[in-house]
């Protein structure tokens, strides 16, 4: 199937690039056609955030988005930040205290799911091709090295490879130019930076591990549009980093959930189970009692900001939203950058197209108009969040951004060249996490949370969790790190189980949340996350 465009990726990067093309072109009267997949069952199936959405690339894509429906219903009215000391204590920061870019004031508390999916349906009333369901598994090249477009995987494939009856071969999707929208670590974003070496210029990326909970509590705790943000307890017993959030969005609903630093040390830290734990704090736990659970997923997080943002372009396509890593991490939002990375290429393709441009070349001007937008001066500003507080620990890099946020601008860069995956200690160096059993109230266990996620794959396709060397888990990873991967996948996909007295790794791929986070923090670098068949993962309501 031929179009002038196809982008991978049904999230805010992908469809604001679609519409904003198909905006561009019925202005102009020069027709461009636009294919959009996605490999989730529909449109918002696999977005998760927390979230908190800044308006402003919205206000540029839709000026009347208010009249037209979005659903962006709850004004944040309160910011509140808070530092967890021990399981009990805990300090509410004074406002003058609190970093610039963490007041909300303008933003809405939101599903950002439901708003990829009023986006989707914008998207379709410009007559964007939109294929859900279909997980574009790789890039096809012209002769040249330039990218053609991508292929849709096969249907119906079984775990031994061959063909069952209900065989669909997959489509090839053929363009002129191809964006390229997985979200963080797409599974073919990360080939092409490899393949043409986007990240030569740059420091490495940087992630954390989102886990997030919806709850629906009881009216008289409700306060719409508060909004909680905070650090230290339980994360700080082990010296790891990260933070956490709970949001009082819209019908009696919060959503609540942690981000960790994916840079942690300790091989036995749980990031499922440290969630879990915190939740029974009193700043928390207040909100939860008698409050019920409604829904669970996880998602890593790009963090490493503008030092780590690699080329953006490549013969034949271009990376957008955090396939590259727009994500804003000292704002602790990504939705509203990766929309206007997003809307910026598609001007810049726009412009190639109508002059009359074939493809095979580099659309440069995507990279040009980055760089003179406010999507580039508000990373600029924020360029330094993340590294310094790994490079100089929690108090000195909290006050070093506090300067830097609020008082002067430094002038200076810090860089941090050391990726996630090499910062797991040895296991013989570290004190083993014991963690508390859930209540089956307020804590829970992996697998009743993966429940509520509505996962789902085809039991009989190929594992998508792939081993390049299937003697490094039991050979190296457990006598070295006890086998982190049982403990930081937050979906019990990894179990190491003893058959015959020798331990082996269990791989329960049905359960993956395509969170990535074993594709970015598995020491050795030895699995490789690829799509599954069309349709399978979580789907995720109001999330």
């Amino acid at each position: 199937m031929e179009f002038d465009v196809v982008i991978v990726g049904g999230g805010p990067a992908g469809l604001s690039a679609a519409i904003r093309l198909r905006q561009l072109a019925i202005e102009s009267g020069h027709d461009i056609s636009v294919c959009l997949v996605e490999k989730g069952s529909e449109i918002g199936a696999h977005i998760l955030s927390g979230a908190v959405f800044e308006p402003r690339a919205l206000n540029e894509l839709f000026p009347n988005w208010k009249e037209e429906g979005a659903p962006l219903n709850t004004p944040v009215t309160k910011d509140e930040i808070h530092l967890l000391f021990s399981e009990t204590k805990s300090k509410l920061m004074p406002d003058w205290a609190v970093p610039k870019p963490l007041h909300n004031e303008g933003n809405y508390v939101v599903s950002l799911g439901n708003v990829v999916r009023w986006l989707g349906q914008k998207a379709e009333e410009l007559e964007v091709n939109l294929f859900p369901g279909f997980a574009a598994s790789e890039v096809l090249f012209h002769e040249d090295g330039s990218v053609k477009g991508v292929a849709t995987g096969d249907m119906g494939i079984g775990k031994n490879g061959e063909k069952k009856h209900s065989f669909t071969p997959g489509y090839e999707l053929h363009a002129k130019y191809t964006l390229f929208a997985e979200g963080c670590r797409g599974h073919l974003g990360k080939q092409l930076i490899s393949q043409f070496e986007l990240d030569k210029d740059c420091d490495p990326q940087h992630y954390g591990i989102g886990i997030k909970e919806l709850w629906e509590i009881d009216p008289s705790k409700h306060k719409p549009g508060l909004v909680l943000h905070g650090s230290g307890w339980p994360l700080s017993e082990s010296h790891s980093a990260g933070g956490w959030f709970l949001y009082h969005a819209e019908n009696n609903q919060v959503t609540l959930g942690m981000i960790v630093d994916l840079a942690y040390h300790n091989p036995y830290l749980s990031p499922f189970d440290e969630m879990q734990r915190w939740k029974h704090h009193p700043v928390i736990k207040q909100y939860l009692d008698g409050a019920k659970r409604i829904s669970y997923g996880a998602r890593a997080v790009v963090k490493g900001g503008l030092n780590s943002l690699p080329k953006l372009t490549f013969p034949g396509g271009c990376l957008i939203g955090d396939d590259a890593g727009f994500l804003n991490f000292s704002k602790i939002k990504g939705s509203h950058t990766a929309m206007k990375s997003g809307m910026l290429c598609a001007e810049a393709v726009f412009e190639a197209l109508k002059g009359g441009r074939e493809g095979h070349d580099e659309v440069t001007a995507y990279t040009e108009k980055f760089e003179g937008s406010w999507l580039y001066e508000e990373l600029h500003r924020s360029r330094n969040f993340g590294p310094a507080m790994h490079r100089l620990g929690f108090l000195m890099g909290a006050a070093f951004n506090f300067i830097d946020q609020n008082i002067f601008p430094m002038p200076i860069t810090i860089h941090d060249n050391t990726p996630d995956y090499e910062c797991m200690d040895l296991a013989k160096m570290c004190t083993k996490i014991e963690y508390p059993k859930p209540d089956g109230k307020i804590s829970f266990d992996k697998l009743s949370s993966v429940f509520l996620s509505n996962t789902n794959h085809e039991e009989d396709q190929p594992v998508h969790l792939q081993l390049k060397d299937a003697s490094i888990p039991m050979e190296k990873n457990l006598p070295l790190y006890d086998e982190p991967a049982q403990r930081y996948c937050p979906a019990g996909v990894y179990e190491v189980v003893t058959t015959g007295g020798e331990p082996r790794l269990q791989i329960n791929a049905q359960n993956c949340v395509h969170c990535k986070t074993c594709d970015i923090k598995d020491p050795a670098q030895n699995i490789n996350w690829v799509v599954p068949e069309g349709g399978g993962g979580p789907t995720y309501p109001n999330m």
